[in-house]
């Protein structure tokens, strides 16, 4: 049986290891969370002692991992048109763990976010040499990266001058920054937009329902992590045409004609 011209049996394989990824994802998590080492002398003792099974990040991950590999599909042909899915692969575990720390501690440990750009660092310089299209990805990635940090390090310093106090924390800056390597500029640029849409829309929500205070902190990097998975899933143009929509005021103005 197939789905999207990938058999059944690859997409439980990649499913089941999505599993096992979960499952160290838990148990990292809760190294991170306490500002610990992750690999050190003695880890694999440390890990037998505190291993708990993370069945919620299994079963998300299982789900993650199939349906990016049902969205991207693969090539068995030109190994090289499975960059994205792999990156990605990559990606995604790291873009949770920081969705599950930054909602339980606000905190974006600096650790996790030197793994997205080392990684983001790699992919970049290995199109650069592999692309069809050469140095003009490889910049466009690296310019990504400069206006995902701008663009969120600009709203930091004008909002903590207007609000005196930090609009928002510099781990999402260096996110958004290491983001950018993943995206490029046009993708980075929507993902930021996208991220304060769906911040602004929980935000409504949360005070209507009383469930965050006004003057409470709500962390940022939950919704910078959604908009990068909206921006995995939907085409690039889709996506666009979709805030262009909303931002335009082309809904306004249909609902004002009905």
């Amino acid at each position: 049986m197939y789905f999207n011209n990938i058999h059944v049996l690859i997409y439980l394989g990649v499913g089941l290891i999505g599993c096992l990824v979960g499952q160290l994802l838990g148990l990292i998590n809760k190294r991170l969370e306490n500002h610990e080492r992750i690999f050190e002398k003695g880890s694999l003792k440390k890990f037998k002692m505190e291993f708990t099974a993370h069945y919620g990040l299994m079963t998300t991950m299982f789900i993650v991992y199939v349906g990016l590999l049902y969205i991207c599909g693969i090539n068995f042909e030109n190994w090289y048109s499975n960059i994205k899915l792999v990156s990605y692969f990559m990606l995604l575990p790291l873009l949770i763990s920081a969705f599950v720390i930054d909602f339980k501690k606000q905190i974006i440990p600096n650790r996790l976010v030197l793994v997205i750009f080392e990684i983001g660092l790699l992919i970049t310089f290995f199109e650069g040499i592999f692309s069809p299209l050469g140095m003009s990805l490889a910049l466009n990635r690296l310019e990504g990266m400069i206006v995902g940090a701008g663009i969120f390090l600009i709203i930091t310093l004008i909002g903590g001058l207007i609000a005196g106090k930090e609009a928002m924390g510099m781990g999402d800056v260096k996110l958004m920054g290491a983001l950018g390597l993943f995206f490029g500029v046009k993708n980075i640029i929507m993902l930021s937009v996208l991220s304060f849409l769906i911040g602004a829309v929980a935000s409504i929500f949360l005070l209507i329902f009383r469930i965050e205070k006004a003057d409470e902190y709500i962390p940022f990097g939950p919704f910078i992590v959604l908009s990068a998975v909206v921006c995995m899933a939907v085409p690039e143009e889709l996506l666009f045409s979709g805030l262009w929509f909303v931002f335009s005021g082309q809904w306004f103005m249909k609902f004002l004609r009905k």
